[in-house]
């Protein structure tokens, strides 16, 4: 199990995503809020637009999706970091379907 300090922070180049306060990195109710996605009742991704979260690709939301695969687990360091490279994948396909129109 990987424990993530407060606040824990992964810089690859994308927008910044945040997971703060101290608990346990396990997916139980997600929700969109305020630019944020919160994976249970403490911990939250921020920075996140609503445009990557709503984003519909072959049918799926992935921001949605992936999470709703990992309910009840544990996320782990590396699941973190993959998540923040969806929603920046997700926030630049957003960009540039929208930049083509």
């Amino acid at each position: 199990m990987v424990v993530i300090n407060d606040p824990a922070r992964i810089d690859f180049g994308a927008p910044d995503y945040i997971i703060q306060k101290r608990s346990d990195n396990v997916v139980e109710t997600f929700r969109y809020e305020d630019g944020k996605v919160y994976i249970n009742d403490t911990k939250f991704f921020g920075n996140v637009t609503e445009e990557a979260w709503n984003l519909f690709i072959g049918g799926y939301q992935p921001a949605q999706k992936w999470l709703k695969d990992r309910k009840g687990l544990s996320l782990t360091f590396s699941d973190i970091r993959h998540y923040h490279e969806i929603i920046h994948s997700l926030t630049q396909t957003f960009n540039l379907i929208h930049d083509s129109e």
